[in-house]
């Protein structure tokens, strides 16, 4: 089992509350916009891999998905770390592949 002190939910908590000081909760958010915005993050870090190659920036782009990913979380109430933990260990009894080719 994965031991860890909850590091995960300490950010969970710190970007949603940056987020909310800068406004972005002032008003209901829809969750399909929300998760649209996390996808468009990974797009971003697509781009930034085609155009320029530099982890700095690939790396930059997942850490803007992983804060939308955070205060999103955050936001719902949605237990992230726990559920990793328990993805993550059931992930460890799955075969090969999980079985699949592609």
């Amino acid at each position: 089992m994965l031991k860890k002190k909850r590091q995960l939910h300490s950010l969970i908590e710190e970007c949603h509350r940056i987020a909310k000081e800068k406004g972005w909760w002032d008003d209901e958010r829809n969750d399909g916009e929300l998760i649209a915005l996390m996808h468009s993050e990974l797009s971003e870090a697509l781009e930034a891999l085609r155009n320029h190659g530099n982890k700095d920036n690939v790396a930059e782009e997942l850490a803007d998905c992983c804060i939308r990913i955070f205060d999103y979380c955050g936001a719902r109430g949605i237990e992230l770390e726990k559920v990793m933990v328990k993805k993550i260990e059931y992930n460890k009894t799955r075969p090969y592949r999980h079985g699949k080719k592609f």
